[in-house]
């Protein structure tokens, strides 16, 4: 028996990194989970080699038909849906004098627009069920989760884009938690410091990924990556599991009375990386 059993989950974002560790905790403690990614290949892949029930929605989230395929996927698989952890996205780096218009508005597409529309067309299917169970005097906790950053609470040079659309993500959290705390859906956030991922890793050639046929540099410069251990007391990045572990609890039963919040997940990081 797992605490998570016959609850279906939508993880964004999920074939890598900290998207698949929460996945795997998710499926580990008996949810269904809807693996997707913008690369097919690996979202089947991650999708098989998960043990749990997994289907795949593989897309580019900031399609507008995107959110409703997405959510479909796990209506037609399973007929519910239970937890939404929003944690799609990736980096586009400029200082604001550089910074282009399109490289601004793609970051508030991925990371607010994105979840936002995903959160609308899932309203149905979490706020129509509890209004049955509030005449039948039964609470049963339903869990969004949205993914922030330690730039969108305390801003990062080089990141204006990200910052804006991270902050973003707290504000959309607090407010949907505001309106659905009523039907006992948990609406809660992460932000995240600095976690070992492709986003976080050097920035070599080979780091890419592709995104409207437009090829994409990832990482931090090796010079900000050995920041890491002066501003992190913890003195080391944090791992995919270990960020996994608290949108977990924010997923879980013990988080039941846990609403509007913003779970920092840094090692005790005290200050953006590069201020």
């Amino acid at each position: 028996m797992g605490i998570l059993d016959d609850k279906v989950a939508i993880v964004t974002g999920s074939a890598r990194g900290i998207g698949r560790a929460t996945a795997e905790i998710l499926s580990e403690h008996g949810a269904k989970v809807v693996i997707n990614d913008l690369d097919k290949d690996v979202a089947e892949e991650t999708s098989n080699e998960i043990k749990g029930e997994t289907v795949v929605y593989a897309g580019d989230l900031t399609d507008p038909n995107a959110p409703k395929e997405l959510v479909d996927t796990a209506i037609n698989a399973w007929g519910r849906l239970d937890i939404i952890v929003n944690n799609a996205g990736y980096t586009l780096d400029a200082p604001v004098h550089k910074l282009s218009d399109d490289w601004f508005q793609k970051m508030l597409d991925i990371h607010v627009v994105a979840p936002f529309r995903i959160i609308r067309e899932a309203a149905p299917y979490l706020r129509e069920p509890a209004k049955k169970e509030k005449e039948e005097g039964v609470e049963v906790f339903r869990k969004i989760v949205n993914v922030s950053s330690v730039s969108g609470t305390m801003g990062n040079a080089g990141q204006a884009n990200y910052s804006a659309g991270k902050s973003a993500v707290v504000g959309l959290t607090k407010t949907v938690a505001k309106e659905w705390g009523q039907f006992k859906i948990n609406v809660n956030a992460v932000a995240f410091g600095y976690i070992e991922t492709r986003l976080t890793a050097s920035k070599e050639e080979s780091n890419t990924m592709e995104i409207d046929g437009e090829k994409v540099q990832l990482g931090i410069p090796d010079q900000m990556r050995g920041m890491a251990a002066m501003v992190i007391p913890m003195g080391r990045p944090g791992t995919p599991e270990e960020a996994a572990g608290g949108v977990f609890f924010l997923c879980s039963p013990w988080s039941n009375y846990v609403h509007g919040q913003v779970l920092n997940i840094t090692g005790g990081q005290f200050t953006g990386m590069t201020t």
